[in-house]
């Protein structure tokens, strides 16, 4: 990507960015688009002749509407649609009721204010045991600027034997595990165990907001229980130090646990996704992250929508989300899936 295009793409996150995807869109494999007023950019992906929106546009709240008028009129011109992915609020606030769009609910994502963990702490003894439990193995976490102290190495490996874990192939877009090669304005906090990095967590900016993503958490195969949550607890406690007044931990998929939430979603999307909850373990545990997402006792559940400019959600969109993630075809990628849950299968069997 031209180096330009992505300075100003990061110019306008600092300056508008508000939903928690919104630093996510200068990942790699994410193209950029700029109004023709160079005050807003989106940063989206094609498949399926959809553009598949990294969250929503990052400009003036005041341009909003304008902006995404904008954007779909610059689709339409190549006969491509636009579905908004990881929608919040505030989109939804613009086009949840327009009789030109569709919206159905994606999950919920869990929302902290910093300056009250230390009190979830406090008053959960099986988080203070899990944390202890690290500590007791010589866990140690502290922020690290990664490009300065040389670790990038070291930090690669831990992906690399996350990555090995993985029931799913590598998947890109809005979990891209590729973060390390444009850190920029993120934050990193590094977990050693006895001076060997075993751990780490990537957490984003979204400045408008004034709070952090944390976007990413990759343990390697000698971080010892209760590292991830050292982990999370470092992070927060340093927001709150710095005297941030938001965090979130991200999309929990099929989550439905954010109150108040019309389901809308259609009939045949709602027997897919059953289906997915009921059968998907083996290649993704929906349901273990969304339980230990909340056993940190968020302040609140926000729902997570995709929005689409049509008047009925089309599967076509669906089908655009899920390619987005992959680096080569959908069916490629359901076909190196399959195969790896098999192999996984084979060494519980062998294990047992």
């Amino acid at each position: 990507m031209n180096d330009q295009r992505l300075d100003r793409a990061r110019e306008l996150v600092m300056r508008f960015g508000w939903h928690a995807a919104s630093y996510q869109i200068i990942n790699p494999g994410i193209d950029l688009w700029f109004s023709a007023a160079d005050d807003a950019v989106i940063g989206y992906v094609v498949r399926h002749r959809v553009r598949v929106v990294a969250g929503a546009p990052v400009c003036d709240p005041g341009r909003l509407a304008a902006v995404v008028q904008e954007f779909e009129v610059a689709a339409g011109a190549l006969h491509e649609k636009v579905c908004y992915f990881c929608a919040e609020e505030r989109l939804y606030s613009l086009l949840g009721g327009a009789s030109r769009h569709s919206t159905v609910v994606l999950g919920a994502q869990p929302a902290w204010d910093p300056h009250q963990w230390s009190a979830i702490i406090a008053s959960r003894a099986s988080l203070r045991a899990q944390l202890n439990r690290a500590r007791n193995k010589h866990v140690v976490v502290r922020r690290e600027d990664p490009e300065r102290n040389d670790t990038l190495p070291e930090l690669r490996r831990v992906l690399r034997e996350w990555l090995g874990t993985r029931g799913l192939p590598p998947l890109h877009f809005l979990v891209e595990p590729d973060t390390l090669e444009r850190l920029f304005d993120r934050k990193v906090f590094v977990a050693r165990r006895s001076g060997e990095i075993v751990a780490f967590l990537v957490a984003s900016p979204a400045p408008s907001r004034d709070g952090w993503l944390i976007e990413q958490l990759v343990r390697g195969l000698r971080a010892p229980n209760g590292t991830a949550e050292l982990l999370i607890d470092a992070c927060i406690r340093d927001l709150a130090l710095e005297n941030y007044s938001y965090v979130t931990l991200g999309l929990s998929p099929l989550s439905r646990r954010a109150p108040n939430v019309k389901e809308s979603n259609p009939a045949w999307l709602r027997f897919m996704l059953r289906w997915v909850r009921a059968h998907g373990r083996r290649f993704y545990n929906f349901e273990g992250l969304d339980q230990f997402k909340a056993k940190f006792q968020p302040d609140r559940w926000e729902p997570v929508y995709a929005i689409a400019n049509e008047r009925r959600f089309p599967p076509r969109a669906l089908l655009a989300i899920a390619s987005a993630f992959s680096d080569r075809s959908l069916v490629s990628t359901l076909v190196r899936a399959v195969g790896k849950a098999i192999g996984t299968e084979i060494r519980w069997m062998v294990g047992r």
